[in-house]
This record gives C-alpha cells, sequence and structure tokens, in this order.
C-alpha cells in the first residue's frame, strides 16, 4: 500500500530487502529515497537505523538532492552485528507555514493571520519536544521565548517574524522537528562487520616453500616446515601486511600427482599440487606430516598473532584420488558412464589429481561435513578462510555454511575466489561472503582501471567488498609479464589505493614475470606443483626487491582513514590517455582526510599532462588552492583545478597526495 507521503526507490537494498547490505563498524554508507507529496505542502524525511540490540539510533534528515524528490542521508553503524534501517517521511508544518509566511508577509497579505499561524505551528512543536533531557528543555524555552515575542504586538511584523524563522527555532526543530502524517518504508536489512572485512593487506606464500632446501646426499628436496615458513612472518610484518594467506596446508594426493610444470610425469620427490588434498595421510582436517603437526601449526599461528598477523586459510573442496571421503563416501562423487570418478576439468585445462564434490547427491551429507571442517580449524585459530572456487559448488550451501558459522563465529571473514560470471560473483557475495577476487588483474588501460574503479567503490559496493590481488599463482597477467619493474609499480600503487583491501603472491616484490609459454598466464616454474626457495636476503642486499616499495604503500595505507574505505572514490580526468587520476575522501573527528592517486599505466613511457581535480567533489570551491604533498617522494606542490604532471615510469610512475590545509 502507498504511504500517505509515499517513499519509493530506497538505496542501497539487496534483492529487494532479502539479502542485507554490508559495512562495517565506522564505515558511513549513503541511504537516498524517492519522497514526494500533493500539492505544495513542505514534506521531510529521515533514516533510522536500529541496532543489534534492536534499540533505534537517532533519525539522520535526509537532504535533498539535484534530482527532483531525491533525497539522501549518510548514517554510520558503531557496532558488529545484524542491523536494520528504515526511511520515514512526515508533513512540516513549520516549513510548509514558514514558505507561505515569507511570501505573504513580505506581500502585506494576511499578515497577522500568517503570523498567528507561525505561534500555533511552534506551540506545537514545543509541546512534541520532550523535558525530561537538558537539550529538551533548552528547545522548549527557544520555542517559548520565540512564541512571546511573536504575539507581542509592540513589536514591528519584521521582528515578529524574525523571532519565529531565527536560527535558534530553526536548531531547535532540527534536532526535535515537528513531524505529523508520519509513514515508514522498511525497515531494511543490513549487517556489520568486524573492519577486517573491509580493510586489510594480504600477503600470500607456501609454507613449504619457505624453508625448502635440496639435500644433495640424498638428491631430492627437503619441504619447509611451519617452523621455518614462521621465520618468513616477521619480514611479511614489517611490510605492514595485516594478514598472511597459506595455499592448503592438508596430505597431498599420491595418485594422479602433479609434476613440474602441471606434467603427468612426477618424480618420486616432486610434492605435487597442494590443492590435490586428501592421502592416506587424511584429508581436510589434517596437516601434510611434511610441514609439521597439528601443534606446529598452532605455534605458526600465534606466532603470526604476535606480529599482529591474522591467518588466512585455504578452503579447497575438492580432493585427491586418494582422500579418505572417495572410499568412505563414493557418492559424494560424480561416476561416469565406465564407471570412473569424474575429474575436474576447466576446458582446456584438466585436473586429473583432483575429484570435484557432487553435493546433489548427498547434500546433508557433504554440507555438515564441509562445517565440521571449518570450524576445526576456527578451533586452531583460523578467522579468515579463502575460499577456491566457490563458483563450482551451489550458492545455496554457501548461503546455508556462512550463515552457520556466522551465528557462533559472527568474526570469522570469507573471501570469494570466484573468477567467474559477473552474476555468480554477485551473488556469492550477496548470499554472505565477506570479500571477492575481482577482474582487477585484466584491468590495465586508463579506461578499464577508472571505469572498473568507479564500479567497485559506487555499482557494487553496498554487497561485494574487492581484493584487489595484483597476482596469484595463477594468474601471471600479461602486464607484469611485459611492464618490466615500472608495471609492478604501477599495479601495486593502484591495488593499494584504489581499494580498502588489497593482496600480493610472493615473488611479486622479486619481480617474477617469466611465463610457462607466450600467451599463458602461468608461471614457468609453478610454486604450484614444486617447492620454490627464495633468496630474500640475497635480493634485499642487491636492491632487486619491490619491499621497500610495498613497506610504503603499507605505511600509507594505515596513516590515511580515507584508504580504508571503498564507497568514497572519486574519478577526476586528465588530458592523457594513460594518466589515471582518482581521490579519496573521509570525515573522522580528527578531521577531513584526502588522498588523489595519480598514476601513469604506461610502464614504458614518460607522460606529461593537466589533470583536471572535480573540487566540488573535494568539498572545495573552483578557485581554491591547496598544498599537496607526494607520500612517496615527500615533495610538495601547490595545487588548484588544473594541474600540471610528468609521471617517468623508471623513476616514479605514480603520485599519491595527501591534501594538506590550504
Amino acid at each position: 500500500m502507498v504511504e500517505r507521503i509515499p517513499i519509493t526507490n530506497v538505496s542501497p537494498v539487496v534483492e529487494l530487502g532479502r539479502h542485507p547490505v554490508k559495512a562495517v563498524t565506522g564505515e558511513s554508507f549513503t541511504v537516498e529515497a524517492t519522497v514526494f507529496r500533493e500539492g505544495h505542502e513542505a514534506l521531510g524525511a529521515g533514516v533510522v537505523l536500529t541496532g543489534p540490540e534492536g534499540q533505534d539510533r537517532p533519525l539522520a534528515q535526509l537532504s535533498q538532492l539535484d534530482e527532483p524528490d531525491r533525497y539522501a542521508a549518510i548514517v554510520t553503524p558503531d557496532t558488529t552485528g545484524s542491523w536494520s534501517f528504515r526511511v520515514e517521511s512526515w508533513s512540516d508544518p513549520y516549513a510548509s507555514w514558514r514558505n507561505a509566511a515569507e511570501i505573504k508577509i513580505a506581500a502585506a497579505v494576511d499578515v497577522e493571520l500568517m503570523l498567528s499561524e507561525g505561534v500555533l505551528v511552534l506551540d506545537r512543536a514545543g509541546g512534541n519536544v520532550p523535558a525530561e533531557s537538558p537539550e529538551g528543555k533548552a528547545a522548549r524555552a527557544t520555542l517559548r521565548s520565540a512564541v512571546g515575542a511573536a504575539v507581542d504586538t509592540r513589536f514591528p511584523v519584521p521582528v515578529r517574524l524574525a523571532a519565529l524563522t531565527s536560527p535558534e527555532v530553526v536548531a531547535a526543530l532540527s534536532e526535535f522537528p515537528l513531524r505529523e502524517m508520519l509513514c515508514a518504508e522498511g525497515p531494511f536489512p543490513l549487517y556489520v562487520d568486524r573492519p577486517r572485512a573491509l580493510y586489510g593487506s594480504w600477503y600470500e606464500f607456501f609454507p613449504r616453500s619457505e624453508g625448502a632446501a635440496y639435500d644433495a646426499a640424498a638428491l631430492s628436496w627437503r619441504s619447509g616446515t611451519f617452523a621455518t615458513a614462521a621465520q618468513r612472518l616477521e619480514a611479511v610484518a614489517e611490510m605492514g601486511f595485516d594478514v598472511v594467506y597459506l595455499p592448503p596446508i592438508h596430505p597431498i594426493g599420491e595418485i594422479n600427482r602433479k609434476g613440474p610444470n602441471n606434467t603427468l610425469t612426477p618424480a618420486e620427490d616432486d610434492p605435487g599440487s597442494p590443492w590435490a588434498i586428501g592421502s592416506a595421510h587424511g584429508g581436510h582436517d589434517a596437516i601434510h606430516p611434511d610441514l609439521g603437526t597439528l601443534d606446529d601449526f598452532d605455534t605458526f599461528v600465534a606466532t603470526a598473532g604476535g606480529l599482529g598477523l591474522e591467518v588466512a586459510l585455504d578452503l579447497a573442496l575438492q580432493c585427491a584420488p586418494d582422500h579418505p571421503w572417495v572410499g568412505e563416501h563414493p557418492e559424494w562423487f560424480t561416476t561416469r558412464a565406465d564407471g570412473t570418478i569424474a575429474f575436474a576439468e576447466n576446458p582446456p585445462k584438466k585436473y586429473q589429481d583432483i575429484y570435484p564434490l557432487n553435493f546433489d547427491n548427498d547434500y546433508d551429507g557433504v554440507r555438515h561435513e564441509v562445517l565440521r571442517v571449518v570450524r576445526h580449524w576456527i578451533d586452531h585459530g583460523v578467522r579468515i578462510f579463502r575460499v577456491d572456487n566457490p563458483h563450482t559448488k551451489p550458492v545455496l550451501f554457501w548461503e546455508w555454511l556462512l550463515g552457520e558459522i556466522r551465528k557462533t563465529d559472527p568474526d570469522v571473514i570469507f573471501l570469494s575466489e570466484a573468477f567467474t560470471r559477473p552474476a555468480m560473483m554477485r551473488a556469492l557475495a550477496m548470499v554472505g561472503f565477506h570479500q571477492s577476487y575481482t577482474y582487477f588483474t585484466w584491468r590495465n588501460t586508463k579506461s578499464e582501471v577508472e571505469s572498473y574503479l568507479h564500479e567497485l567503490s559506487h555499482v557494487t559496493s553496498d554487497v561485494m567488498r574487492p581484493n584487489l590481488f595484483v597476482n596469484t599463482p595463477d594468474i601471471l597477467s600479461e602486464y607484469l609479464q611485459y611492464g618490466g619493474p615500472a608495471a609492478f609499480r604501477i599495479r601495486a600503487a593502484i591495488a593499494a589505493t584504489g581499494s580498502p583491501t588489497w593482496g600480493v603472491y610472493a615473488g611479486f616484490e622479486l619481480y617474477e614475470h617469466v611465463a610457462v609459454r607466450p600467451g599463458s598466464e602461468e608461471y614457468l616454474d609453478s610454486e604450484k606443483f614444486q617447492l620454490r626457495p627464495r633468496d630474500w636476503a640475497g635480493a634485499a642486499e642487491d636492491g632487486r626487491t619491490l619491499s621497500p616499495y610495498l613497506t610504503k604503500l603499507n605505511d600509507i595505507r594505515r596513516r590515511h582513514p580515507a584508504l580504508q574505505r571503498l564507497r568514497n572514490l572519486t574519478v577526476h580526468s586528465s588530458d592523457d590517455n594513460s594518466i589515471v587520476c582518482f581521490s579519496k575522501q573521509t570525515h573522522t573527528a580528527e578531521g577531513t582526510d584526502t588522498v588523489i592517486v595519480v598514476v601513469n599505466v604506461d610502464p614504458h613511457a614518460t607522460r606529461d599532462t593537466t589533470v583536471h581535480l572535480d573540487l566540488p567533489a573535494l568539498g572545495y570551491d573552483r578557485h581554491d588552492t591547496f598544498v599537496v604533498r607526494d607520500e612517496i617522494t615527500a615533495e610538495s606542490w601547490r595545487w588548484g583545478e588544473h594541474n600540471y604532471v610528468r609521471l617517468d615510469p623508471s623513476y616514479e610512475p605514480a603520485h599519491i597526495l595527501s591534501v594538506r590545509a590550504s
């Protein structure tokens, strides 16, 4: 049914309110609605947040936008849990009276009548103000004083009108509005997570490669362990990362094991792919014996925690042919016409060492076993899961699993690794995934970067939080293969500033860029299939590492709250087709934080151009100027609406500018 004062087209709303909008504690977001009524009477509109405890937060009045009948307000939830919000509309007798009174009295029409009606409106308003609080008592006193002046005919008419329309009266009615014919639309669901669901820097490495060594006597490789991998954690923390993500740490299958570069002929000591999970040593709840024991894993997690790092664990719901589930529950897999179990395929790729789960044969059995596995790792300190290929499992399963975990462990975060169709990526986010991989690695030109950052921050941000990984064990983009060191700096600068969450896979800082073959995005000698120890110390001594740059980027992110938010990105223009410019701004108790990012996305050539800032979007008039400081080089300039830039990728391809007071 249409309300007395209609409210339509409320946003953000996900699937008509069937799923919650996403936010984290302290994150502001904008609620918009179309509100209108018949005739010329004034109306008001506002939004009310209701917290997890069921208590309403103070009304936030919506302000009218440039679009007719469109209103907006910014709201900020302050604690985790299940929230809701509703939009309210009402008749505003004071605004209606004031509009008419100021016109009529100026024209000497119905002067005393208009003043009398104003007095009646303020009387009604005063009667609705609660007198219990000091603010309420002060507002009542203000309204009484205004009425007293308005009815005193010894004062001239302009003075009496001024008393009824004074800034003090307006302020009192803003705090305690007179609302009649009150209507509401909603409530609409909102879920508020802990801040790590939105903001963080991820670092991925394979524990088995850290400390791996070649045993010349045995003519074979020796795997690294959790103990040797823990020695890498201090360097990861010093680079400013918040999350260390581990690929699967479980026993690896012997049957159909893959050799180096995904070959089908492994040597006896080839370790196989960690994603081929399960062997005689156990399955998804077990530790690969080469890495150590469950106690060793607990020590690794504790060591990471002591350095301020959270451990993210890979959740890959697939099995090697010798996984215990294959023998115990053959119905959990797909049997082909010849009686064999189907292995995984993503044509033209084949994964002979992996059996996908079939949820349709025993849905309850599979889902409860997965829930048991997830809770097992939660009990061992894992609060973040990176989920491998979630788009190959039923969406309703993820809605159930994530819902069950949220009931008992609402701080646990799930990252969706789904490079698939947009509808599926959105659906996975909609049903509960806290973060999502994106198409970022394939967005490299100016137009691609600008449009994609706008999409992530404004079009999909109410439901999908992006995690911008610059590379992964599966993705070595053509841009990195042929762009040289500048390409690595460019992609890191965009990822670290364009999204609150970004990620790096080990080797990125060493400029690893050689593909297995032309046209492929697979690394040569991929770490997915072999041990890959790296000489971190030697690279640092020789200056062949991007680690200092990554450290600087993460430091900038931590010092600038604007870079820790998603919905606050504005794209600006430039005259060059390789210069990207965007800004992020947020308001805190300490003041306004503004960061302007200018990047040359051409790693091969110096570019100079003029950047044109949308100053009103930054809260400035078009003639204003201000000082900017490059957080990378420490140089400062005075900027305004139009600004010359020159970016040499061999020196520094990006400006990350903090705005200082003029």
